[in-house]
């Protein structure tokens, strides 16, 4: 039972105010206009003008959740997550900014990826639909689901993400250097090179 509690516990992310939520302030609407024209001015050498299949290095954006893009942009914005890239571009971006280009990049339709290493493939699916049991590692599934569509304002989308990412993210939740999800930071702690490489590349195959 202890190890059932622990699971669920585990599952919980923390995630960004939804839009619907924002409605009933009586903010603005976001401008899609607005946030077209400001990606192209500011984030297209990473991510590609639409979000796309930019570099390996950098998040694949399109389709990603909008309000999992207006907290992680506040956040590099605050310095709460840290990158030399990405903070000072957030800096550079106001609030209304920040909607536009969140909800500019959500619009967009995700692209499927695929897996690459076929000799983990088993691996990376027992960690992302049932977890590491023995290292109460709980399942990636249940906060970002099966398919790793996430769950809109609470988790981010996964599926198709580029391997080389979601391994540096991993690695840098593990080494507390991204210290911005504590639950993340817990989860990888408990993982070895072999399961982050071998869930990160599975996750790029997920559709």
């Amino acid at each position: 039972m202890k190890t059932a509690a622990f699971l669920l516990s585990s599952l919980v992310l923390v995630a960004g105010p939804s839009w619907a939520a924002e409605s009933q302030t009586g903010q603005p609407k976001p401008d899609l206009a607005k946030g077209q024209a400001k990606a192209a001015q500011i984030c297209f050498t990473c991510h590609a003008i639409d979000g796309s299949r930019g570099q390996p290095g950098y998040p694949i954006i399109q389709g990603q959740h909008a309000d999992y893009l207006v907290k992680q942009l506040h956040e590099f914005k605050d310095s709460k997550r840290k990158d030399d890239v990405m903070g000072p571009q957030a800096k550079m971006l106001s609030d209304a900014e920040i909607r536009d280009v969140a909800a500019f990049y959500a619009s967009k339709q995700a692209k499927p990826g695929s897996a690459t290493n076929k000799e983990t493939i088993s691996l990376g699916e027992k960690i992302y639909r049932g977890g590491i049991a023995d290292k109460m590692v709980p399942a990636c599934a249940g906060c970002h689901s099966p398919n790793g569509a996430g769950i809109p304002a609470q988790y981010p989308r996964l599926g198709g993400q580029h391997t080389a990412y979601t391994e540096k993210q991993l690695n840098l939740f593990r080494a507390g250097t991204r210290a911005n999800s504590p639950q993340m930071v817990a989860i990888a702690a408990k993982l070895s090179d072999k399961e982050i490489k071998a869930v990160a590349d599975y996750i790029a195959g997920l559709r």
